[in-house]
């Protein structure tokens, strides 16, 4: 394994992305155990890209516009719903402090969708993962397995790091319903603009 692979997963997990951002508020809305919680269900989505890329199933998405616009724009619809949702105090910053809070069920469903519904995620496995692997055969599919766990690994720390920070800085939130409501505004436009970036993403 190279280190220009370690350095460029490192680069591209810690970008801000939806991930990242559903992490934020969940340690923000939810507490540690709720960031780290989030933080795996954004892992586990990388598993359907990453398995489309070793299939050669990206490649469909590359060549079919078809195929690429629908999941591009399901993609930007539920980004859209989160953007709406966190407004109305029902979605990923929405601070629970009763007795129902969300379970983990649910925030690994929705953190998992946040990445599955995004097609560029399996175009950049298709396009990034070839060019750190060598030879053919069992070999090449097994390197591909190893750089594929190795990139989940790193994008499971970043992101637990990412919430576990939110989470730290929770109680000053709760203290101050001013900022909770500037940061719910600010976390929707967040969604909102990534969802338009990913409607004007090309293949």
């Amino acid at each position: 394994m190279s280190a220009g692979f370690l350095l460029t997963t490192l680069v591209v997990v810690a970008s801000p992305g939806t991930g990242v951002l559903y992490t934020l508020a969940a340690g923000l809305s939810r507490g540690r155990w709720a960031s780290v919680v989030a933080a795996f269900g954004c892992t586990l989505g990388i598993v359907p890209h990453m398995a489309a890329a070793i299939a050669g199933l990206a490649a469909l998405l590359y060549a079919s516009s078809v195929a690429f616009q629908t999941l591009k724009y399901l993609g930007v619809l539920y980004l859209l719903f989160m953007a709406w949702n966190t407004l109305r105090e029902h979605g990923a910053l929405s601070l629970e402090t009763s007795s129902e809070p969300r379970s983990s069920g649910q925030t690994i469903v929705s953190a998992v969708l946040v990445n599955l519904l995004n097609p560029k995620l399996s175009i950049f496995f298709f396009a990034f993962l070839p060019q750190f692997v060598s030879g053919d055969g069992a070999g090449r599919l097994s390197q591909m397995l190893e750089l594929s766990a190795v990139f989940m690994l790193v994008t499971f720390v970043v992101f637990a790091g990412y919430g576990l920070a939110a989470a730290w800085v929770r109680r000053h939130v709760l203290a101050r319903p001013r900022v909770l409501t500037w940061m719910r505004r600010s976390i929707a436009a967040a969604f909102v603009a990534l969802g338009a970036r990913l409607a004007l993403a090309e293949r």
